[in-house]
């Protein structure tokens, strides 16, 4: 027992640190389920609507691999939480991962847990307190999704069950990320390895789901769709998130255990003697160091964007229904539609885009925070091009995500819907063209960074806040000149709408100017 001593107050720390973190994390996930199910019925008013927009999913390949099967095509709440059950519960995942390596592999890399063990503090009480915490954030987000689940009108059982499959998403996802930063001695190795892990659980699952059956038992997403929350649930597979979170902390203790202070059960390559004559430069330093970050975001974005590609073409049969259809006939016909789901789509993975950026802005302000920057500067580097090289690296490696993802994009929606033609052209420019306003978001999170390390986590707050007045303004009814505040709503949604120069070039301009300023404030306030 002496070994978890001091668990509670470490717990109690952790909360307080991520009280904005955590909070908003919740709320955006729980303001975006309840806008699901609320808009299913309105959507979908009758059950020949609901069976037959349930039907088109499941004949569709790529939405299933996506959003996963509709088990009961006569369950309002499996089609109301259609892209919930999965998809989302994969951002439940990536919360939990953040919250557990947060507290254990980034504090002892930083040399904060080795002060905490000098105290009145067990050995495993980082390790305890870190899983806990991001225990109880889990249960709390199930909880109050199945509330607010209820609240919008789906079955009580249902909502409870379907709440307790995030929570058990969560749980696993724990599990994983305490394997993952016992097995590497990098905070950075570590996000790479758990991430890694969620994306081949979600990628077993959707094969499971699109061709090899039963491939997606061996999947907690599968499990997600297996639970039937709306249909019957069968409470007896929340038992299978408890085994496998159980197993997989267990199996992260006894590695903790087996491992010295700040090392891991992987050590460290030891580098080379003597650095590439090209590493002198802070940019190409930058560039080494986020490069298999960017390799394994560019892989990703392919397959995403191919898969969203790959939905387009298919968007008709979902939306069957009398004032679906009636709502296709207004915007102009079926191909204005597949045109208009693209341009949202590339909305939402131009946030994603943003996320590679803030990511890079963030590794600054850690390498800054223990030291390493310090050390760069104490050579010919100047403070303008160690502040440029992390600029330049966010800017250029979201826009080259953008440019790859628009690619991707045209591929699947091309070899799925059988129309290439200008396709090409006009998709990737609709990619690109969400590129200022992702330079606008980077540079206010570098101007963030300016301003002291303490701050950098505040462009996370910005780009939630951008996207809560884009994507739940309306639903709020929020004034248009509040929504507007956003960058991303000012886009031209290409292929629908025509290209617009003026928003373009004034973002481009604000994103410019924020950066002068943040450069300013970089170079005359205290490193670290």
């Amino acid at each position: 027992m002496t070994s978890i001593v001091g668990t509670g107050q470490l717990v109690r720390h952790a909360l307080r640190r991520d009280r904005v973190l955590a909070t908003t994390w919740v709320l955006v996930l729980l303001v975006t389920c309840y806008a699901s199910a609320a808009a299913t019925a309105s959507l979908y008013p009758t059950e020949p609507d609901r069976v037959r927009a349930a039907e088109a999913i499941n004949a569709t390949p790529a939405i299933v691999a996506l959003y996963g099967p509709i088990l009961d095509v006569h369950s309002p709440g499996e089609l109301a939480m259609t892209k919930m059950t999965v998809l989302y519960a994969v951002f439940v995942a990536l919360m939990c991962l953040v919250l557990v390596r947060r507290h254990t592999r980034v504090e002892e890399e930083s040399g904060r847990t080795e002060l905490v063990a000098g105290t009145a503090i067990g050995r495993s009480a980082p390790l305890a307190s870190a899983t806990l915490e991001a225990t109880l954030v889990s249960i709390v987000l199930g909880a109050l999704a199945a509330l607010g689940n209820i609240v919008a009108g789906l079955p009580v059982a249902g909502s409870v069950a379907f709440g307790a499959s995030w929570a058990g998403v969560g749980l696993v996802a724990i599990g994983l990320t305490a394997v993952a930063c016992q097995v590497s001695a990098s905070a950075r190795t570590c996000a790479a390895i758990a991430s890694s892990l969620v994306g081949v659980l979600f990628l077993v699952r959707a094969v499971g789901d699109t061709s090899l059956t039963g491939l997606s038992w061996l999947s907690p997403f599968g499990w997600s769709t297996q639970l039937r929350a709306y249909s019957g649930p069968r409470w007896w597979v929340l038992l299978l998130y408890v085994a496998l979170a159980g197993v997989l902390v267990v199996l992260a203790q006894v590695l903790h255990d087996r491992r010295d202070l700040g090392s891991g059960m992987l050590a460290a390559r030891p580098g080379r003697a003597h650095g590439s004559p090209r590493l002198s430069d802070a940019v190409a330093l930058a560039v080494k160091l986020h490069g298999a970050m960017l390799a394994t975001w560019t892989v990703a974005m392919l397959v995403m964007g191919g898969i969203f590609g790959a939905i387009a073409p298919n968007i008709g049969a979902l939306l069957d229904s009398p004032a679906a259809r009636a709502m296709i006939e207004r915007i102009g016909g079926e191909g204005v539609l597949e045109e208009t789901l693209i341009a949202a789509e590339l909305s939402i993975l131009a946030v994603v885009m943003t996320c590679f950026a803030l990511t890079v802005v963030g590794h600054s302000a850690t390498d800054e925070h223990d030291g390493r920057t310090e050390q760069v500067l104490a050579t010919a580097t100047s403070r303008s091009r160690a502040f440029a090289a992390t600029v330049v690296v966010a800017l250029a490696g979201a826009t080259w995500l953008l440019l790859v993802t628009g690619v991707a994009v045209t591929l699947g929606y091309g070899v799925v819907g059988g129309r290439f033609g200008n396709a090409f052209g006009d998709l990737v420019a609709a990619a690109l063209v969400q590129a200022p306003a992702v330079w606008v978001v980077t540079a206010l999170a570098a101007a963030c960074l300016a301003l002291g390390t303490r701050w950098a986590v505040a462009g996370w707050a910005v780009l939630v806040l951008f996207v809560s007045l884009g994507q739940l303004g309306e639903l709020l009814r929020l004034p248009g000149w509040v929504i507007g505040l956003s960058p991303y709503t000012h886009v031209p949604q290409l292929p629908v709408e025509s290209f617009a120069a003026q928003p373009e070039l004034t973002m481009t301009l604000i994103a410019a100017l924020v950066l002068i300023v943040a450069w300013a404030r970089y170079r005359s306030r205290d490193i670290g």
